[in-house]
């Protein structure tokens, strides 16, 4: 059927045909973890062009219901001029949950090394789910997930990041401290250092007691709202704080950056904070 500008016509939009808007390059799939018979909604997109001929770098992105689309078209768009942008092609790996919202109940068990020690509530007022189940989501994440997708995408394992905000954040932490080696680039994003400051202290004192150098160095992003600077959390100060702490292992093969976002908030941070993730994780090989 065709329209003339001026033709008068009765047809409305819901006359017209539609489909759903699919995410380029991206499948998706339910994977039921084996230690702790948790059920996890994968979310995976490959670049369409041949890999280089060690893989495509690979970013493993935590509460991906909330943020998978936004890495992907941000990778999508970014890495077609890598000359220009400075971020090269990469396999987005998301770990999100089967659930229609942005966030499901389980992350709190999922993200949080510990429960917290100083709050009872969430912020909408709910009492909080059960937590303290990091050490059972990295296991899975490195004995179950890493080997599927190794086994079916082309990644290169030198160049590995993991990416999380807020409890997402406080999990990158915990990987880091836990199992320095798993990644190369570790990214938190305005994380939940309140939740339960003292395990993660020890956490911490552990990590740099023990950290020896590799043949890659670890590179550590450190990324919050300056909005964030006024809640009562003072997550922004800690993780101030925790940076210059961590600069002091340099020499151990740890770079950690610190970066306040002007005028962003805790939940805004986030599209210009995968930006900026994307300039460390995926700049071009030397």
């Amino acid at each position: 059927m065709t329209f003339k500008p001026n033709e008068q016509s009765e047809v409305t939009l819901k006359d017209l045909a539609r489909s759903k808007i699919e995410i380029p390059w991206a499948e998706t799939w339910t994977m039921k973890s084996r230690d702790h018979r948790r059920r996890y909604q994968i979310l995976v997109a490959k670049p369409p062009e041949a890999p280089p001929p060690a893989g495509f770098p690979v970013i493993y992105l935590l509460d991906a219901n909330s943020v998978f689309g936004t890495m992907v078209e941000a990778v999508r768009l970014q890495s077609r001029r890598p000359d220009k942008t400075g971020i090269v092609p990469a396999v987005i790996v998301g770990i999100g949950y089967p659930v229609d919202g942005p966030f499901a109940p389980e992350r709190f068990y999922d993200l949080t090394p510990a429960p917290t020690i100083d709050y009872l509530n969430r912020s909408d007022s709910m009492p909080l789910p059960e937590q303290g189940g990091a050490a059972h989501f990295l296991k899975f994440i490195e004995e179950e997930l890493k080997p599927q997708i190794e086994g079916e995408f082309p990644v290169d394992r030198s160049r590995q990041t993991i990416f999380g905000h807020s409890l997402g954040g406080l999990f990158v932490l915990y990987a880091l401290f836990a199992k320095p080696h798993a990644f190369q680039s570790y990214i938190a994003g305005s994380p939940s250092l309140h939740w339960n400051e003292p395990f993660l202290l020890e956490a911490e004192r552990e990590f740099a007691r023990g950290l020896q150098p590799a043949a890659s160095r670890i590179e550590l992003l450190l990324g919050v709202g300056e909005l964030e600077k006024t809640h009562v959390s003072r997550n922004c100060d800690r993780a101030l704080a925790l940076s210059e702490r961590l600069t002091a292992l340099s020499g151990r093969g740890l770079d950690v950056e610190y970066k306040e976002f002007e005028g962003e908030g805790h939940v805004s941070v986030l599209p210009v904070l995968i930006s900026r993730a994307l300039r460390l994780a995926l700049r071009p090989k030397p």
